[in-house]
């Protein structure tokens, strides 16, 4: 265990370092007016110009900048916005943002991961009956239909009939926060019903099955006892790291609600050039779904002891 963790975390340093450095060299490639803007382009002359860009070390050579870059993130100096908040920390930058993103993700998980799981449990249990129909029409639709119009069905049905926010406001964070986490949910919802219904659906046609019911154990012990249990292993895998990238907010949700969190940030560095900004938001972002990959694999193994993360000859 102790050897498979050491070496899923170097792996997972390396990964995270390799997308950090191709999202840096590539920043690099765009032109230096894009360090400017407007008024300054206008007002200072190519001398000054120059001359702010040396002292930025953007005229040094790519791999200078890359070495320097990597000497201020092992000191945690992910540097300064120059657009977003001029002059400000990154880290202060991201950190209120996070938090909303945070907290929206956190709620939109904990709704969709007991509704799937619980649909999908009822789903197998009354296989081609009505409630199995309507959940697979359910799934169905959410993932045939474009997710901006059922975004624009929840916004109309929510403004309209519950005269609920369309838009997200600091003032009111507990109102204008349920249509967000609707549109959250909504995916992540069919998403484990789909799975925990085909899970459990295999699982209550193998032998072991069949033996438990010839033993006399009743169908709901055997369903939440033996299939429910086999049947969340591979969901498990899959856990940690949908909860870690939803808690790193939703790019399409919030710029659509106008949430002033992770996802919106990310949009408005990239339009503006916050190549700051931008960098710490990838590392980020890196860094939760490698943790959520590794998570997974370890929360198996707690689940189903009959899973090893190592084997005799180093084989997972």
């Amino acid at each position: 265990m102790l050897l498979y963790t050491m070496k899923r975390l170097l792996q997972s340093i390396v990964t995270v370092l390799l997308v950090v450095t191709i999202v840096f060299l590539l920043l690099r490639l765009l032109p230096t007016d894009y360090y400017f803007t407007e008024e300054q382009l206008i007002k200072l002359t190519d001398q000054q110009r120059h001359d702010q860009l040396a002292a930025a070390g953007l005229l040094d050579s790519p791999f200078v900048q890359l070495f320097r870059f990597y000497e201020d993130l092992a000191n945690l100096d992910l540097g300064t916005s120059r657009r977003i908040q001029h002059g400000v920390p990154v880290t202060q930058v991201i950190g209120g943002k996070f938090l909303v993103s945070m907290r929206l993700g956190l709620i939109s998980l904990a709704i969709s991961l007991f509704l799937g799981v619980v649909m999908g449990v009822l789903q197998a249990r009354y296989k081609d009956k009505f409630g199995d129909h309507v959940g697979t029409a359910y799934t169905v639709f959410v993932n045939a239909v474009p997710t901006l119009i059922t975004y624009s069905l929840v916004l109309v049905i929510g403004a309209r009939l519950f005269k609920l926010p369309s838009m997200y406001s600091v003032r009111n964070v507990a109102r204008s926060s349920i249509l967000p986490v609707v549109c959250l949910s909504l995916t992540s919802t069919a998403g484990y019903m789909l799975w925990t219904r085909r899970y459990m659906v295999d699982e209550l046609n193998k032998d072991y099955i069949k033996l438990a019911r010839l033993k006399g154990l009743s169908s709901r012990k055997v369903m939440y006892r033996h299939v429910l249990r086999n049947a969340f292993v591979p969901l498990a895998q899959y856990l940690p790291y949908s909860m870690l990238l939803t808690i790193g907010g939703s790019l399409l949700v919030e710029r659509f609600f106008s949430v002033p969190g992770m996802g919106t940030l990310l949009t408005d560095a990239i339009s503006r050039y916050d190549t700051s900004i931008v960098q710490a938001v990838v590392i980020l972002y890196a860094s939760l779904g490698v943790l959520g990959v590794f998570l997974g694999d370890v929360l198996m193994t707690l689940i189903d002891p009959r899973i090893r993360l190592t084997s005799k000859g180093n084989t997972r």
